[in-house]
């Protein structure tokens, strides 16, 4: 796909900095209060949306999470997870987790700023931090939590004509789902929504 922008060239304008976690409960928390608990009983957790500089263009990491986790079992999901006591910071914690699932080491990456907060019904309030990989990465996995590495061309997730909007009834209430599919793998969920608010913010770069 040709963009009609170039996000690379947008993401400095597109990003919340790094100096400061941007603050107030997720984007979508409006759609979510009726099954979420009280703000403060939230977990704060971090994703990495890894930007990987490959031959044939930019890609994006995903990991296919094995089935025997706790939460999300085998979805397709950003590496992340809790923010821990030791964690400067929610981007500490993304990095962290990034190399403990996947192998991606610090000097191969440089983080560049936050998407907007995103909570989930299983209780996390998430911090997704939006940085570029090198093209030596080479994954190398924990498989205790992952059980595939999926690289999604950035240009792929940037167009709107693929990412399906879905109607479910959940818990009393009509409520919207958002879900790519690629070479057999349904991206949905938590996923595809911070997928979606990355475009978004993009678009609305000045």
């Amino acid at each position: 796909m040709s963009l009609p922008f170039d996000p690379f060239e947008r993401l400095p304008r597109a990003l919340h900095p790094l100096a400061h976690a941007p603050a107030g409960p997720g984007w979508n928390h409006a759609e979510l209060s009726d099954l979420l608990p009280q703000e403060s009983e939230l977990r704060p957790a971090a994703v990495l949306l890894a930007l990987i500089d490959r031959a044939d263009g930019p890609r994006v990491l995903l990991t296919r999470r094995t089935e025997a986790l706790r939460h999300h079992a085998g979805q397709i999901s950003f590496p992340g997870g809790s923010i821990d006591a030791g964690d400067a910071d929610p981007v500490a914690a993304a990095l962290r987790e990034a190399d403990e699932e996947v192998g991606l080491t610090a000097g191969l990456s440089l983080p560049l700023g936050y998407l907007d907060p995103f909570v989930t019904i299983t209780g996390f309030h998430v911090f997704p931090v939006v940085a570029t990989v090198s093209r030596h990465y080479v994954p190398r996995l924990d498989p205790s939590e992952v059980a595939e590495v999926i690289e999604v061309p950035l240009g792929f997730l940037l167009d709107p004509a693929n990412v399906h909007e879905l109607e479910v009834d959940w818990q009393g209430r009509r409520r919207r789902l958002l879900e790519y599919r690629y070479e057999g793998h349904r991206i949905w969920g938590a996923t595809a929504a911070m997928l979606v608010n990355f475009r978004h913010r993009l678009e609305q770069a000045p």
